[in-house]
């Protein structure tokens, strides 16, 4: 039986059979294999270095999987060597898969499907489509559908309980700046705000997804809780210990872990979502 499925460029990749050995970049791959869908082997995107980043990965991930390296310094000759018959990416444009190589899954003669993760994509559709994909691959659907519900309730109730309470996400750039993200940029932090978080907007400045500041505009606004950016190429608290712009805003602001390229699986968002309602949870104990 034929074989097809459209991805969110519109592009549709027909096959004589269902594809069954897919190499994908890493969050895609965390959310496929979630969903019954182990890959032969992930990427990187170039962000990110020669091992994967545990953020993307998730800690749910399976072991022995191959990381064939990031973006333009992918090691063609091993993915050749893995055989896959597909690759899967995401796209935040709704034109070019974001991590791929064009040029390079075009010498492998290997078809692409990239989904959607931008920020006017709301959470629950971008996890419907790759739990579409994983089906058409295979896997399996509803995978937890039940924990993502749960989790979403206790954050709407965590959220009614702590109405004042400020979130800001942000990712920490070094000494002198930081990135202020901006709520509407991502799907994540758009669900927050759909279940009652009061998430913090840094302003018109700056670009789409981020406003980059320096430390003193996150202190000044005063935020009672803090996402940071847990990927590999963010800064962590450990290294900002000593940086007096970031005891400031983090002297009565507790820290939670945010990643802002989510596994894309229902899991990795329930995990997400229970973390902010714990958060907000011990806020409102507190008061």
């Amino acid at each position: 039986m034929a074989w097809e499925f459209t991805d969110d460029r519109g592009v549709t990749v027909r096959s004589e059979r269902r594809p069954e050995r897919v190499a994908a970049y890493l969050r895609a791959g965390a959310g496929l294999a979630d969903l019954g869908v182990r890959p032969v082997a992930v990427f990187g995107s170039g962000h990110d270095g020669d091992r994967p980043d545990p953020a993307k990965w998730g800690p749910d991930a399976p072991a022995g999987i191959p990381y064939l390296g990031a973006s333009g310094a992918l090691d063609e000759e091993r993915l050749l060597s893995e055989r896959p018959d597909l690759i899967v990416d995401v796209t935040y444009d709704g034109k070019h898969a974001y991590a791929v190589d064009d040029g390079a899954a075009e010498r492998a003669h290997l078809p692409v499907l990239a989904l959607s993760v931008a920020g006017e994509v709301p959470q629950a559709r971008l996890l419907e489509r790759f739990a579409e994909l994983a089906v058409a691959l295979g896997g399996r659907d509803g995978e937890g559908a039940e924990r993502l519900a749960a989790a979403e309730a206790r954050l709407r109730t965590a959220a009614l309980r702590a109405p004042g309470v400020r979130v800001l996400a942000l990712s920490p750039a070094g000494p002198e700046k930081v990135h202020l993200a901006r709520p509407s940029a991502w799907p994540e932090l758009r669900r927050l705000v759909d279940l009652g978080v009061r998430l913090t907007d840094p302003g018109e400045e700056g670009g789409v997804n981020w406003r980059t500041a320096g430390w003193d505009k996150a202190v000044g606004l005063t935020p009672d809780l803090v996402l940071s950016d847990a990927r590999g190429n963010a800064d962590q608290p450990a290294a900002l210990a000593e940086l007096p712009a970031w005891r400031a805003l983090t002297a009565a602001a507790p820290v939670l872990p945010w990643n802002p390229e989510l596994p894309c699986s229902r899991r990795a968002t329930a995990a997400f979502l229970e973390q902010v309602a714990g958060g907000l949870e011990g806020l409102a104990g507190a008061a």
